[in-house]
């Protein structure tokens, strides 16, 4: 069989984390290893950690490196052969990882391959069934908020949501850039709409497997937009950006803008009007453009699938 590493990133989880971990340690397929990152949490999540320090890797970090920074130091201490990346506030079925790695095992085009996320406060909600990205470049859950029972099919998707995501150790490998997998310069949010776009660039599939069943608080998303950090907001724009400019082929941009340039001018006048603190992060991209142009390089060089073939998945 191959091995299978779950890595959890946390951050003040103290709310998740047991039942995270209980949920993963009954999994039916066997667990080669459980890595937990704290990202120098301030609440309990350290102290309830205690119990299981003689079942997982267990590293506390003094700063906070974000999702990018925390799973990438993970992935680093891994010895896997598919890693599972695990947010805290999700706990899986027993089945979850067999599902995926039966799957898997099939088909050696897979890079990454996710279940059925249901909302945890509304279990016959969706939260996600992989993702899907728009002519505008805009990055979605897909199904969110859909019935359980109608996404009943598996098959083939864009991408997976980075909340349980099963990735082929393989295409790790294959599709990082400068040694990292997630890109830190995103910190946090959007960061797996980039690895699948880069997934399907390297000519890796990715697929959605129904019988897989997780459930995902997702408490960052609770309440209105007025109510979500400014921190987040502005992480949540500006990596959209980060992600064409490394990602997108010219060519495609010219011969598919009209779309791209609506949501541009309304996006632009909403910001302007609305939420003009967000806009100040523009300051960073352009600070940091070099840096994304070389990881472009990068990413294009070691392409290998034609961008008409990943176009297809845009909506």
């Amino acid at each position: 069989m191959s091995s299978v590493g779950v890595h959890i990133v946390t951050y003040n989880s103290e709310a998740y984390i047991v039942d995270c971990l209980t949920a993963v340690l009954n999994q039916i397929y066997p667990i080669d290893s459980i890595i937990v990152i704290d990202n120098a949490s301030s609440d309990k999540t350290q102290e309830l950690l205690q119990p299981y320090l003689n079942r997982i890797t267990y590293v506390a970090n003094s700063v906070n490196n974000g999702f990018a920074g925390g799973h990438n130091q993970a992935i680093r201490l891994s010895e896997a052969e598919y890693i599972l990346v695990l947010n805290p506030d999700v706990t899986m079925h027993p089945d979850y990882v067999s599902s995926l790695m039966k799957q898997c095992k099939q088909d050696s085009s897979l890079g990454s391959a996710t279940g059925k996320l249901l909302f945890k406060r509304s279990p016959e909600v969706i939260d996600s069934t992989g993702l899907i990205i728009t002519k505008s470049r805009r990055g979605f859950d897909r199904g969110a908020g859909d019935s359980s029972e109608a996404w009943n099919i598996s098959g083939d998707v864009f991408g997976v949501c980075g909340a349980a995501a099963l990735y082929s150790k393989k295409m790790v490998d294959a599709i990082s850039v400068n040694g990292c997998f997630f890109d830190e310069d995103f910190f946090a949010y959007k960061e797996d709409v980039d690895v699948a776009w880069r997934s399907r660039i390297g000519g890796w599939n990715s697929f959605y497997c129904a019988e897989a069943v997780a459930y995902h608080d997702r408490g960052w998303k609770k309440g209105s937009r007025s109510q979500t950090s400014l921190f987040v907001r502005r992480l949540s724009y500006i990596n959209r950006y980060k992600m064409i400019i490394k990602n997108d082929t010219m060519k495609y941009l010219f011969l598919n803008c009209i779309p791209l340039i609506m949501y541009e001018v309304m996006s632009l006048g909403y910001f302007i009007i609305r939420e003009p603190q967000v806009l100040t992060t523009w300051i960073d991209l352009v600070k940091n453009l070099s840096s994304l142009l070389k990881k472009r390089k990068i990413i294009q060089n070691a392409r290998k699938i034609d961008f008409t073939k990943i176009y297809a998945y845009f909506k």
